[in-house]
């Protein structure tokens, strides 16, 4: 250790700082590398304190170990003597991964040899300053010098910059004197002009024309996911990114690549078609599908369809019609299965040479980093040819053979399954295989046969990505990118397939789409619009960062969407009888009520006003309180829409006591002194059943133990569901379809259920109007 701290100090390092450098031991290892590397070339004392910062910069920075050598070899031979040399040489290296290097190119990409005098510097900076003297003049040194040096910078790429920061403040100088008093003061900020509220109302509609949903800070999902906003390599740069592995053949694979692809983004969304989609997948949807339609590439859908014994048709189609109601078209629907054949010639490439191995123990037994190997891992190549195809010949009973791929995971799971017997006829290709290839060994692959350029996963998944490069490298086929992503969580919920399973066989809810879930059917059945879901998501931003986010932010965008596309109706979900003693028995009129009030442009509809109407309990009360503006003995209200004021005459009341009917007189709102309030009515309505639904669970995070000790099935909220069978609604709604949505005036947003018939309607409430302050 000692003398490694001494070989640190030698090349100008504090002895605190080579210190700190130990304890970084790939640092350590490559600056030692570089250092021994230099000394070769100028001997033990022959390394300056120059060289040795560069030597440190770049062994700190270069991902390539095996281009330490050569760019410790330019160093000390004085052909990178500055920062800016250094940067330029470690991106051309990262750039030109195969050898050997073309030194003339090298060496014109570094500036090697340009020398920048000092009549170039001054030159150059004239030549900026003369650009911009009128502005200068005008603003003086309130002027963003910051624009001079960058533009003085890009002209003298390879000269020093404390040299062009000089010439710049002297020339500055020369031109406008010393700072005055004036030149001193803070420069005022600009005011920001006010926006006339109905341009950020057309702003807001433009948006959703668009389809670009806006996040808080203003920035679209498409903007998000557009060029650079992610910094995600570009086709065909694969080896430009960091942990990516390149070989011999990288180049001439992706050559190919290129060639079939034309340069175009291909992504893909490869669900398990085992279970219904949840709102974390509709991160997924519109992660893959919309990196690829914001910059113009294709994405697929792609059935992993490797495990027989948990698929169903209704996963397939439902898992199609969820992307295509959240506004997706796939490029191609593919299926794993379709690659089968070509699995199975790439697993016995991959044991010839001499990469995997049919073993006899089970998965588990292998798994940990002390694990010891299987006795079967050095079996003969030829052996585990033969048993290999006797697997495929259904020679053996499941569980009693399996292929394994040699290698070690980071998660410490050694030799991870390829293959696996199942005796279980597939959805798609019947009795036609018994060996099923897994996960690990499938995804990668599938990945590389669509030759898909981003391979978008969540976070997860950054354990195999080793894996997945690995078995690419090792069969020499084209080796696409693996990028992460954080997973959307939601509180007061779970999604796990398992435990939905659990929830529908204890009767807590009816079905996977039951409106109190988080699964994407149950949402669109509850009446939450697409649109509201692809806001959300860009809200919560594509973070690599793993997200837990309260549903109130997901409701929030329902309410955003709905309050511009659901048309209004009334509805009493609690009735009250009023009769208005001043019409007549037989009286009708036709009252018109606008479909949205704030625009009546979009439309109204009409509604039947007669003598009988129906208002909601609550909007009555027999004792005045304080604070009370709505229908009292001795307080009038006024009718939405019915241009009529409304005064008690009589309070009817049952056996009970209980308030049953109100004799009530009218008059013109015109005339009449106008009324504290407003309320919704209904007259010769229709009977619907009303569900009206909270949280299913009572704990923010119902599977933590810490939270809920005797499990999430003890959580459930008795009052997640409230049914109300003799509900009345204006006829306005009586030709609504299954999913149409609407605003009942005062009381919510609702959906028309599945579950209506010609007889009766059935509505879920989606949302209330506002958000309940106690669910924040």
């Amino acid at each position: 250790m000692a003398d490694t701290v001494a070989l640190f100090t030698s090349i100008g390092l504090s002895e605190q700082k080579a210190k700190e450098t130990l304890k970084n031991e790939a640092l350590s290892s490559a600056l030692k590398d570089a250092i021994v590397q230099a000394q070769r070339v100028r001997g033990a004392s022959g390394v300056d304190k120059a060289m040795g910062t560069l030597l440190y910069s770049m062994a700190s920075r270069l991902k390539d170990t095996k281009r330490l050598a050569f760019l410790s070899d330019c160093i000390v031979q004085c052909k990178i003597i500055t920062e800016l040399q250094l940067a330029a040489a470690l991106e051309f290296v990262k750039s030109h991964p195969q050898d050997p290097i073309n030194q003339r190119e090298f060496e014109e990409a570094c500036g090697v040899g340009v020398v920048i005098t000092p009549e170039q510097i001054e030159d150059g900076v004239e030549s900026v300053i003369k650009k911009h003297k009128e502005q200068l003049l005008k603003e003086r040194y309130h002027f963003n010098m910051g624009l001079l040096m960058g533009e003085a910078r890009s002209a003298l790429k390879w000269a020093d910059g404390k040299v062009v920061k000089n010439e710049v403040d002297m020339q500055v100088l020369h031109l406008l004197g010393p700072k005055t008093e004036a030149d001193l003061e803070k420069k005022p900020k600009p005011q920001k002009a006010k926006v006339a509220e109905n341009e950020v109302k057309a702003k807001k509609e433009e948006v959703a024309v668009n389809g670009e949903a806006m996040t808080g800070e203003g920035k679209s999902l498409m903007e998000q996911l557009r060029g650079e906003a992610l910094k995600f390599h570009k086709p065909g740069e694969n080896y430009k990114t960091e942990g990516y592995v390149v070989t011999p053949k990288t180049m001439d694979l992706l050559k190919k690549h290129m060639e079939i692809t034309g340069g175009q983004i291909r992504s893909r969304f490869p669900p398990e078609p085992n279970g219904i989609l949840h709102i974390g997948h509709a991160k997924a949807i519109n992660f893959n599908f919309g990196y690829a339609k914001a910059n113009n590439g294709i994405c697929f859908l792609r059935y992993d369809d490797t495990n027989p014994e948990k698929e169903e048709e209704k996963y397939f189609t439902g898992i199609k019609d969820m992307v295509e109601w959240l506004g997706y078209e796939p490029h191609a629907v593919t299926h794993a299965s379709d690659n089968f054949q070509q699995l199975y010639d790439l697993a016995v490439d991959l044991i010839r040479r001499g990469h995997a191995y049919v073993c006899h123990q089970k998965g588990e037994e292998l798994k940990g980093h002390n694990a010891p190997p299987s006795p079967w891992r050095d079996r003969p190549i030829e052996e585990s040819l033969v048993l290999f195809e006797r697997m495929k010949k259904g020679l053996f009973a499941e569980g009693e053979a399996t292929l394994r791929m040699k290698m070690v995971m980071e998660d410490g799971k050694m030799d991870p399954v390829a293959y696996r017997i199942k005796y279980t006829p597939h959805h798609r290709t019947g009795d036609e295989w018994c060996i099923y290839p897994t996960y690990d060994y499938t995804h990668c692959l599938c990945d590389s046969i669509e030759n898909i350029t981003h391979s978008l996963c969540t976070k997860e998944f950054q354990a195999r990505r080793s894996s997945y490069y690995w078995l690419c490298n090792a069969l020499d086929v084209y080796c696409p990118v693996q990028w992460e992503y954080g997973r959307l969580n939601l509180t007061y919920t779970v999604v796990s397939k398992r435990k939905i399973i659990r929830l529908v066989e204890a009767g807590v809810v009816r079905d996977w789409d039951d409106p109190r879930l988080f699964t994407l059917t149950a949402l669109r059945r509850r009446g939450f619009p697409a649109e509201a879901i692809n806001n959300f998501c860009a809200r919560v931003g594509v973070t690599v960062s793993q997200t837990t986010t309260e549903p109130h932010l997901l409701e929030s965008c329902v309410r955003d969407v709905l309050n511009d596309t659901a048309p209004r109706a009334m509805a009493v979900l609690e009735p009250l009888k009023v009769t208005i003693t001043n019409l007549p028995a037989n009286s009708k009129s036709e009252v018109r009520v606008p479909d949205f009030p704030a625009n009546e442009t979009k439309g109204s509809h009409t509604v039947p006003f007669t003598h009988t109407i129906f208002i909601e309990q609550s909007d009555f009360r027999e004792v005045l309180e304080k604070g009370y503006k709505r229908l009292t003995p001795e307080q009038p209200v006024g009718l939405r829409h019915a241009g009529y004021v409304i005064s008690v005459q009589k309070v009817i009341k049952d056996t009970q006591g209980k308030v049953v009917e109100l004799e009530v007189s009218c008059c013109n709102s015109e005339t009449a002194e106008k009324p504290k309030a407003f309320i919704h009515w209904v007259s010769q309505p229709l009977v619907c059943e009303v569900r009206l639904y909270e949280r299913l669970f009572l704990h923010k995070h119902p599977e933590d133990p810490s939270e809920v000790p005797n499990g999430f099935l003890s959580d459930i909220n008795p009052n997640s569901l409230h049914v109300i069978s003799s509900a009345l609604v204006d006829t306005s709604v009586k030709g609504a379809k299954v999913f149409d949505k609407f605003q009942f005036e005062r009381v919510g947003y609702f959906s028309l259920d599945p579950d209506s018939t010609a007889d009766k309607l059935v509505f879920n409430r989606t949302v209330t109007l506002k958000e309940d302050p106690g669910k924040i």
